[in-house]
C-alpha cells in the first residue's frame, strides 16, 4: 500500500475585507463589509471582518440585512485588482514548500508536500510556518487544514477559522468530520443536502454510513462521488500550473430577483450576464467560437441552445446579440424567466486567425474592443460595478440575488 500523501489547504481568512485592511488599518477597529455597490441597500456582502462576523453579519446577504443586525457597519467596496495582485504574492510563498501548489479560488489553494516533509518538517509544521510568514509578511491570515487527500484538508482549513491549523488524519477522521453537517462537505450544494436530508442523511457521518447504491439512485454519479469524499476516499492529485488543464468554456449564470417578462427585463439580464463572460475572456486572453444559451422557466423547465460563430470573439456586445438572437428563436416572447447563463465555449487564443466579415470593418471592431478594453481598466482599478451599461441603470432584476458565498 503506497504511504499517504501530505495534502494542505490554504484558505485566507475574510479576505477582501482582510485585504481592504491592509491599505486602511482603521477598519481593522470597526464592524466592517466589503459590498459590490455599497450605496445600494440591495447590494450584495462580499466579506466581513471578525467584529462584523460577531453581529451575526453573513456573505452574500444583502446591505440591507447585514445593517439590521449592524447599524454601525461600515461598507467599503472592492478592489479586485488588489485581491488578485496579493493571491498572487501568497501563491508565490507558498510555491516555495512545493511546485505542486492548485488554486482553488482567489484566496484558496492546496498544496502536496509530500516531497518535502524532508526539508521543511511536518506538516503540520509547515501549516503553522506558513501562517506566521502570511501574517508577518503579507499581512493577513490563514486557516490551514492538513491531511491524507484533498477533501479532507479542505474540510480541516474550514474546521476552525482565523489563524488555525487542523490536522485530519485517517485516526481522527471520524471523530472531528462525521458530526458536521452534510452540507459542509465539498461541491454539496443547497439542493443535495435538502434531497439527502428527506432521506435522512444529515451529518457527513450519515452520508459515509448510507449504501452507495442509494446514493446513486437519489442523486445519480455525484452519489458515488459524495460516498467516496465522505470515507475518505479521495485520491486526486493536487496539480502544478503546468498539468492544469485550461478552461474549455467561460460563462455567467443567475437566478433572478423575480421572474423576467418584459423584453427589457430580458435584454438587461442578458447584458449583464455577457457583461461578466466577455470581461473574463478578456481577462484569460482567450476568445469564444461558440455561444450557449440556457433558460430555466419558474417551473424548472430547462432548455439550452448554442450558436457557433463566424469569427472568434471576446466582446461582451457581440456575445449579448448572439444570445439574444437565441433567445428570440427559441423562446415564446413575455414567457417568464426565473433562470438564465450565457457560455462562451470553443475557447481559443486572442491569435486565433478570423474570417473577414464585409459588413463590420475591422476598424469598427478594434475600436469596440479597445472600449471595453478600457471598461475593464476602470473596473480593475476601481472595483466592479463602477461602470454599468445605461440599459442596467434602472434595472432591479438581480437586486436579492443570492451568490455561492465563499467568505473572501
Amino acid at each position: 500500500m503506497a504511504a499517504d500523501r501530505t495534502i494542505l489547504h490554504c484558505d485566507c481568512n475574510g479576505y477582501y475585507a482582510s485585504v481592504e485592511c491592509l491599505f486602511r488599518p482603521e477598519l481593522r477597529e470597526v464592524p466592517m463589509a466589503v459590498c459590490g455597490d455599497p450605496d445600494s441597500r440591495h447590494g450584495i456582502i462580499l466579506a466581513k471582518n471578525e467584529l462584523a462576523k460577531r453581529y451575526g453579519v453573513v456573505t452574500a446577504e444583502t446591505i440591507w440585512q447585514a445593517k439590521r443586525k449592524c447599524p454601525e457597519l461600515t461598507l467599503v467596496a472592492p478592489h479586485h485588482d488588489a485581491y488578485s495582485r496579493i493571491s498572487k504574492q501568497i501563491n508565490e510563498i507558498y510555491g516555495q514548500y512545493t511546485d505542486r501548489v492548485e488554486a482553488f479560488s482567489i484566496d484558496e489553494s492546496w498544496l502536496d508536500v509530500t516531497g518535502s516533509l524532508h526539508l521543511f518538517g511536518t506538516g503540520r509544521q509547515i501549516a503553522d510556518e506558513l501562517r506566521r510568514r502570511i501574517r508577518e509578511e503579507i499581512g493577513v491570515t490563514i486557516s490551514v487544514g492538513v491531511s491524507f487527500n484533498k477533501v479532507f484538508a479542505k474540510l480541516g482549513s474550514d474546521y476552525k477559522k482565523p489563524d488555525a491549523t487542523t490536522e485530519i488524519t485517517r485516526e481522527n477522521y471520524r471523530d472531528i468530520l462525521f458530526p458536521l453537517p452534510v452540507r459542509d462537505m465539498i461541491f454539496i450544494g443547497h439542493r443535495a443536502a435538502e434531497t439527502l436530508q428527506k432521506v435522512g442523511v444529515k451529518t457527513i457521518g450519515d452520508l459515509a454510513g448510507t449504501e452507495m447504491e442509494k446514493l446513486t439512485a437519489l442523486l445519480g454519479k455525484a452519489g458515488q462521488t459524495m460516498w467516496r469524499y465522505a470515507n475518505g476516499l479521495d485520491d486526486a492529485p493536487v496539480l502544478r500550473p503546468d498539468e492544469q488543464e485550461a478552461a474549455k468554456s467561460i460563462g455567467n449564470g443567475i437566478t433572478f430577483a423575480h421572474n423576467l417578462e418584459t423584453e427589457q427585463d430580458v435584454r438587461a439580464g442578458i447584458l449583464a450576464l455577457a457583461d461578466t463572460v466577455g470581461r473574463r475572456l478578456r481577462r484569460h486572453k482567450v476568445k469564444c467560437t461558440v455561444v450557449q444559451l440556457q433558460i430555466k422557466d419558474p417551473d424548472l423547465k430547462v432548455i439550452s441552445r448554442q450558436r457557433s460563430l463566424e469569427r472568434p470573439t471576446d466582446l461582451s456586445g457581440e456575445i449579448a446579440r448572439e444570445a439574444m438572437e437565441l433567445l428570440c428563436e427559441a423562446w415564446p416572447k413575455g414567457k417568464p424567466i426565473r433562470m438564465m447563463s450565457v457560455t462562451g465555449a470553443g475557447l481559443v487564443g486572442e491569435g486565433a486567425a478570423e474570417q473577414l466579415n464585409l459588413f463590420d470593418s475591422g476598424e469598427d471592431r478594434a475600436r469596440r474592443g479597445q472600449l471595453e478594453q478600457a471598461l475593464d481598466a476602470i473596473e480593475g482599478r476601481f472595483g466592479r460595478g463602477t461602470v454599468r451599461r445605461g440599459s442596467l441603470l434602472n434595472s432591479d432584476i438581480m437586486s436579492d440575488r443570492k451568490r455561492p458565498g465563499e467568505d473572501r
